[in-house]
This record gives structure tokens, sequence and C-alpha cells, in this order.
């Protein structure tokens, strides 16, 4: 199973292309997703990669993780998983 990663500062003109690009030097990129807003449809500045396996993954962390990505220096960690919210009000 893959192993998603969290890929923050992203340039908010770079393109989901250019960011797979980037990260299949380290593996079998499965998916990238750079997060838009819903009004504007503008990048937010962050995404997703979800890497092959487990140690893709690392050595995507490892060789990723402060590099420069069109101009930003990026941030890449393990993805966390979204809390989950209820939608109940009291």
């Amino acid at each position: 199973m893959g192993k998603k990663l969290y890929v923050g500062n992203l340039n908010y003109n770079t393109y989901e292309g250019a960011l797979r690009d980037a990260f299949q030097q380290f593996g079998n990129v499965v998916s990238a997703k750079i997060i838009t807003d819903r009004d504007t449809g503008n990048s937010k500045g962050f995404g997703f990669v979800e890497m092959g396996s487990e140690d893709e993954a690392r050595a995507a962390i490892n060789g990723m993780n402060g590099l420069e990505l069109d101009g930003r220096q990026l941030r890449v960690n393990e993805a966390m998983d979204k809390p989950r919210r209820d939608d109940y009000r009291y």
C-alpha cells in the first residue's frame, strides 16, 4: 500500500504535473494533488503526493524536504489523517 506525503510551501503557480515529476525520481508516484480554494480555484500552497511504498515515501521525504521547487523551499513530511469532524450542533 502507498504512503501519503504532505507537501507544503508550494509556489502558487506549481502544477500537479510538476509536483509528480519532482517526486518520480524517488519511485512510483501513485497520485499528486494540489489543494485549491473551492471558490476561486487558486492553489492554497500545499498538496499531497502518494508514493507507491513506505521506502519510496521515506526516500522522497529525505530527498525533497528543504529542496527548492519553482522558487520555494518545500516542506515534506508524512501526511496525518484528517480528524473526523462531527457536524452535530448543540
